[in-house]
């Protein structure tokens, strides 16, 4: 393992297809690190007494900086761990305008497809919690339309398949060429989810064999080298630490955000979801991050991606 301060915990369940997507990140970096699984379903206590409110899976913690969603975990681990970089070729660029378009509309697609083949066998709770992120706050609706309207959301996914498989039909090993890169990762999950979570997955996967030779190349990748923590021991290592990161702010910014600002930060969508309150310590193009405490914690830095995401100043 890394040393104490620098050791990586993700917090996340087995079920998530967006955790997957850091599984699999991590194992190309062949790192280390700590395993806490958390509740599929809201209230989620432990992890939202390290965000401040954020809820959503997974989050990385580092010591007493804390890193939500994907987009923003995997720039930390590029920047920490260079080598073996997400990045083999000169088109990091182009790979994270790509993953604008993995984790949006395809996954929201994949989504509609798995809660709307799911139909009435979805737990109730299930479908409220999920259906209200995704589909808005007239879910239930949102849900029977899905359902309805399967065969056009399987057509919607099918086309972007097949462009990924004729990419794939060279014999190359990964999207990019025989090393693997954060795009795998970011469309691999999408794949995962589809094979595990719809009960025609496979049969529609078939199709598309060079596609599935590309996702048995990402799954024999691994999560590389993880050991079970608890909650509360997770807890207990942030209280440890203070948050590592140096205010940062930039210039050009068009909310004209400054170290010290109060802002509240939340996924820029009506998801219904509880925002996060602190102050801003970085913001420029990338990232927004900002410093709350919290009584049983102590201080802590909470990151998030500026793609993605709403910031409010606080009055």
């Amino acid at each position: 393992m890394t040393d104490n301060a620098s050791e990586i915990i993700l917090h996340n369940y087995p079920q998530s297809p967006v955790a997957e997507k850091a599984r699999v990140a991590l194992g190309m970096k062949g790192l280390s690190w700590r395993n806490v699984e958390i509740p599929r379903l809201a209230p989620k206590p432990m992890l939202t007494k390290l965000t401040g409110g954020y809820r959503r899976t997974p989050v990385m913690q580092i010591g007493a900086d804390i890193y939500c969603d994907t987009q923003c975990i995997l720039q930390e681990l590029e920047r920490r761990y260079p080598t073996p970089t997400f990045f083999p070729t000169t088109d990091a660029g182009l790979i994270w305008a790509l993953s604008r378009w993995t984790d949006g509309a395809m996954f929201d697609l994949a989504v509609k497809i798995v809660l709307g083949s799911a139909g009435e066998a979805l737990p109730k709770d299930f479908a409220e919690d999920r259906g209200r992120l995704y589909l808005g706050a007239d879910w239930a609706a949102g849900l029977k339309a899905a359902n309805a309207d399967l065969p056009h959301l399987a057509s919607q996914m099918r086309a972007p398949l097949h462009w990924v498989n004729a990419q794939m039909s060279d014999g190359r090993a990964f999207l990019l060429g025989g090393h693997p890169a954060a795009i795998d990762a970011q469309l691999y999950h999408l794949v995962w989810f589809l094979r595990g979570r719809w009960d025609k997955g496979s049969a529609f996967l078939s199709e598309f064999s060079d596609l599935v030779r590309w996702e048995e190349n990402v799954r024999e990748i691994g999560h590389g080298t993880f050991v079970q923590m608890s909650p509360e021991d997770a807890i207990i290592k942030a209280k440890e630490h203070e948050p590592a990161t140096a205010p940062f702010t930039d210039d050009l910014d068009p909310q004209g955000l400054k170290p010290g600002m109060r802002v509240v930060v939340s996924p820029d969508l009506d998801g219904g979801e509880q925002p996060v309150e602190g102050e801003v310590v970085v913001a420029d193009h990338d990232r927004i991050a900002v410093h709350r405490f919290d009584a049983d914690v102590g201080s802590l830095c909470v990151h998030f991606p500026r793609a993605g995401y709403r910031v409010d100043i606080v009055d």
